[in-house]
């Protein structure tokens, strides 16, 4: 407005007519007290004002919005079914039906029992989140955006610079609270219903050991942000590691009990080359291998040397943090990275882990990464080889699983050693590696090393070497990770099998059968993830002995109940 047209000194604007503006008194304490939430949301809604037509048109987008989902999913699902009884959606619900039928309702005070657990209410939300169409659209496209233009992850993902990538849980642990503290060691014992001190549980477990002759040596691995957590930085910097405030205190409470602890930290943090992979949560080839020298050095030398010659190959994979990030494809790619990986040999053939050894490494994904190939990473160059090579060729058994290090594999030999099969005979020391994120979010659980007797075999395996087709129905299952949930893409189920029939055998009483098998190939699942107590099954059973060689180092779930757990596994092929 310019100075012509402004009132004259005194008078006042003109005011409009049609609306009058309300009137404040002076701020107070009482007139500016803080509302809820709840209070502000209320007061917005009623003094909102809409255009004429605007609140119908919103309602009715929303409610077509609303009802789109439903449609697109049950549309999408009969095209891929061709079944109305098969559709994913419908079974996800079939837990909660079971429940409703099993009981007898007599009367409305009966109706609570039906009422599904919170557990069983969780397995149908994750499989309708997993199955939804619009999901499966949007999330790839939602986070190429994210990711793209505003450099940002996801619930899983940190990004760094120049395309590294981090998961969060080792974060987490990094700048997270001080994992001895009485306070949160009480707080996760009682919320989460876990046994949280690491300290107890190695103890326990070195004293068992020790009743047996055995020796043990811990060997925690540094998670990628205490090494490599520079490259969170937002700038280029050479920084000393990472570490949660309580680590010192666990090695130092360890040491005190006579426990040798092999910390890989000091030796990865004086490299001066990056020592993890860019966008996957392990170590590097070349780390690994130092640390494994290291370790045999500590270890001390072979009595009878036998050389294992190297074969030397280089590998391109995509690290399993890139593949949280559940990016389209084409932009994925850009995250793979190319190693080299020296391959352990006996000559003709790669390096095997050998039983009757008396040494055992008991370790998680970091022993597994360059051993398994279904980590994407090669075969045959991981951890456990190259300590053997390291220690002038000397044979070391091995018990690895992909994750929860704090009690996975020290309870599959608690259960080798609980069905009669002693894993520790002839055994002078235990190496136990595992991740440095266990001590703030594992259960350490206190297990049981007593060897017990060879049970019944009232449960059906075939013979070694042999396969044989069952049929039988669903008792149980075990837990099965949504697809890209997990660091790892593949993984193992356990399904507990009743009321079983051997084709081609006499019948017999009340045959069961523990078997293993793929519920997840490459972050998809398998047929026999969506299986479901009582479902009737038919498949190719062999012993799990003649493939655990192969499959043991798997990502896998157990059955809940503890008897079924110490039964003598199959490994099935499953067909619903």
């Amino acid at each position: 407005m310019s100075d012509k047209d402004q009132p004259p000194v005194g008078s006042e604007l003109p005011l409009r007519p049609e609306r009058s503006l309300p009137s404040y008194g002076e701020p107070t304490p009482e007139t500016h007290r803080k509302v809820s939430r709840e209070t502000e949301a209320e007061l917005a809604l009623k003094n909102t004002v809409f255009a004429p037509g605007t609140a119908p048109l919103l309602a009715l987008f929303f409610l077509i919005t609303i009802a789109a989902v439903p449609v697109i999913q049950f549309t999408a699902e009969v095209r891929a079914t061709h079944s109305l009884d098969r559709l994913p959606t419908f079974q996800a619900f079939s837990v909660l039906i079971a429940r409703g039928r099993s009981h007898n309702l007599r009367s409305v005070v009966d109706v609570w029992r039906i009422f599904p657990k919170a557990d069983e209410i969780k397995t149908v939300q994750k499989t309708l989140e997993r199955e939804s169409v619009v999901a499966q659209w949007l999330l790839p496209r939602v986070q190429s955006v994210l990711t793209g233009l505003l450099h940002a992850g996801n619930e899983q993902v940190y990004l760094g610079r120049s395309g590294w990538l981090f998961y969060r849980a080792d974060v987490d642990y990094v700048m997270g609270e001080p994992f001895l503290d009485p306070f949160w060691i009480k707080r996760r014992a009682s919320s989460a219903g876990l046994q949280p001190d690491a300290v107890r549980a190695i103890v326990d477990f070195r004293d068992q050991l020790a009743r047996r002759g055995v020796d043990l040596i811990v060997l925690p691995t540094p998670v990628k942000p205490s090494i490599d957590g520079a490259m969170l930085a937002p700038s280029p910097s050479r920084s000393p590691p990472f570490e949660n405030e309580s680590f010192t205190q666990f090695k130092r409470r360890l040491e005190s009990e006579g426990i040798r602890v092999f910390d890989p930290e000091p030796l990865l943090s004086q490299q001066t080359s990056r020592s993890y992979l860019e966008a996957d949560t392990h170590w590097r080839p070349e780390a690994m291998e130092l640390i494994a020298q290291q370790l045999a050095d500590r270890i001390g030398p072979s009595r009878s040397a036998v050389p294992l010659p190297i074969v030397e190959r280089k590998i391109k994979g995509l690290g399993d943090v890139a593949r949280m990030l559940r990016l389209p494809p084409a932009q994925l790619a850009r995250y793979a990275q190319e190693v080299t990986i020296r391959q352990v040999t006996t000559g003709q053939a790669f390096w095997r882990p050998d039983q009757k050894a008396d040494l055992l490494l008991l370790g998680d994904s970091f022993s597994n990464i360059f051993s398994l190939e279904a980590l994407g990473w090669g075969e045959s160059a991981g951890f456990a080889e190259h300590l053997s090579r390291a220690l002038g060729g000397r044979p070391i058994d091995c018990i690895l699983r992909n994750s929860d290090g704090a009690f996975a594999t020290r309870e599959i030999l608690s259960r080798e050693l609980a069905r009669g099969r002693d894993r520790l005979a002839g055994k002078k020391l235990v190496v136990w590696e595992f991740a440095t994120r266990e001590l703030a979010f594992g259960n350490w659980k206190l297990l049981d090393l007593a060897l017990g007797q060879p049970r019944p075999a009232h449960f059906l395996v075939p013979p070694p070497g042999e396969k044989i087709k069952v049929t039988g129905t669903v008792e149980s299952i075990s837990t099965v990770p949504t697809p890209g949930s997990a660091p790892y893409s593949d993984h193992i189920m356990a399904v507990h099998l009743v009321d079983v029939k051997a084709m081609g055998r006499a019948e017999k009483e009340a045959w069961e059968c523990l078997v293993y098998g793929w519920s997840m190939r490459e972050n998809v699942w398998t047929e026999a993830a969506r299986l479901r107590p009582g479902d009737q099954v038919s498949m190719r059973l062999q012993p799990w002995s003649d493939v655990s060689a192969q499959l043991e180092k798997i990502n896998r779930s157990e059955i809940e109940e503890p008897a079924v757990q110490l039964e003598e596994p199959c490994w099935g092929e499953f067909s619903k």
